[in-house]
């Protein structure tokens, strides 16, 4: 069963809002918290963990190039045509230039 839709917090009356927020008015709420449970532990380490770019690949780096701005343009609009990210047209592009190169 899903939960009820709540209200936006703008929208609420007065005694709506005081309902809402009466948890926060409690004194020495900290007196209640425990060290935290093995799940609560692991998603508290998967908040803290640093979320970089996406990679493809176990050996995937980043890299900065330059780019004609006419070429990453038709690049972009490729890439959105395909519903593709722009580092995999590029990517792709690399193996078949590697490829009819060989």
């Amino acid at each position: 069963m899903r939960p009820a839709k709540r209200k936006p917090v703008t929208m609420l009356d007065a005694d709506e809002l005081a309902e809402a927020t009466a948890e926060f008015d409690r004194e020495f709420i900290v007196d209640e918290f425990r060290p935290l449970d093995a799940a609560a532990r692991r998603r508290w380490a998967a908040a803290k963990r640093k979320r970089g770019r996406p990679t493809r690949g176990r050996g995937a780096q980043i890299i900065s190039l330059s780019v004609e701005r006419g070429l990453l343009r038709k690049t972009d609009a490729l890439a959105k045509r395909l519903k593709l990210s722009r580092a995999r047209v590029i990517e792709l592009g690399l193996r078949k230039v590697l490829r009819d190169a060989s």
